[in-house]
């Protein structure tokens, strides 16, 4: 039979966790329900939560000012490209520090994270004038090749941590039966790391997703993505709350799919190796 606090600390700690929950979704939820307000009842005061008077008007008129499509695709294409560009530098880099490590590769490491602990604002001047020179700016390969080089810290880490679980003596048995290191890596690393790559793929497609300060600083039109897309709602006339939350629900829409479709094999990447 459980304690009595045992009990209430359970149900304390699954009260608290829903109250975050909560928490974290209401302003999509807000955002959902204000795209399917009028103008005017989108900035009434005191505001409702529910539309007085529903209407797709917004959607409609997102879908004739904006090229959605256009913009939806050009955020595929970087977040895809990224993620596949960065994996392919941070396997080798992540198989280099785990497996054939040296002094410095803790060194490395800590520096790679420390890059990740700069304002991006602080190297803006810098990457805009060198993409300017080499005629990167509003290019997909531009921006594509600035966020593999944002989140490739990140990539080396998640995978450097999941490759170090995977038992070196493994590794040495396929070296011992004549493996390559390309045959040690593919057939015997990865699949064995495979939660975790998932996971590392993932994350980095939500985050190139998520992007805004540079897909603004670097794009124009051309290869603007979904968050230029949002951004365009905002103009010298003000803010139209209804249409930029019909935008933000249109951007937001694909990744919280790709969210909840692979949530759980996002959980179980990146609890890999925690429990032996």
């Amino acid at each position: 039979m459980k304690k009595p606090h045992t009990i209430f600390l359970k149900t304390g700690i699954s009260v608290l966790g829903w109250t975050v929950a909560l928490l974290l979704f209401f302003p999509i939820l807000w955002t959902v329900l204000t795209s399917f307000k009028t103008e005017v009842d989108a900035i009434a005061f005191p505001p409702s939560f529910l539309p007085t008077q529903w209407t797709l008007e917004n959607y409609f008129e997102v879908q004739e000012r904006s090229e959605y499509f256009t913009h939806f695709l050009n955020s595929v294409a970087i977040s895809v490209g990224s993620t596949v560009l960065g994996m392919l530098l941070a396997i080798p880099a992540a198989w280099s520090m785990a497996f054939q490590p040296t002094r410095a590769t803790r060194h490395v490491l800590m520096w790679m994270l420390s890059t990740k602990m700069m304002p991006a604002v602080g190297a803006l001047v810098p990457i805009f004038l060198i993409f300017k020179t080499a005629g990167l700016l509003d290019t997909l390969f531009g921006v594509t090749f600035i966020l593999v080089i944002a989140n490739l810290p990140i990539m080396v880490w998640m995978l450097y941590t999941y490759f170090k679980e995977v038992p070196a003596d493994i590794l040495e048995a396929a070296r011992m039966d004549g493996a390559t290191t390309l045959k040690e890596l593919f057939y015997v690393l990865l699949p064995m790391s495979l939660p975790g790559v998932a996971s590392t793929m993932l994350l980095n497609v939500i985050l190139a997703w998520n992007e805004a300060f540079w897909t603004l600083s670097l794009t124009a039109i051309k290869a603007a993505p979904l968050s230029a897309f949002i951004a365009s709602y905002s103009s010298p006339q003000g803010l139209f709350w209804a249409k930029l939350s019909a935008a933000s629900t249109l951007a937001i829409a694909p990744i919280l799919v790709l969210g909840w479709m692979s949530q759980k094999q996002l959980v179980r990447g990146l609890t890999f190796g925690a429990v032996k």
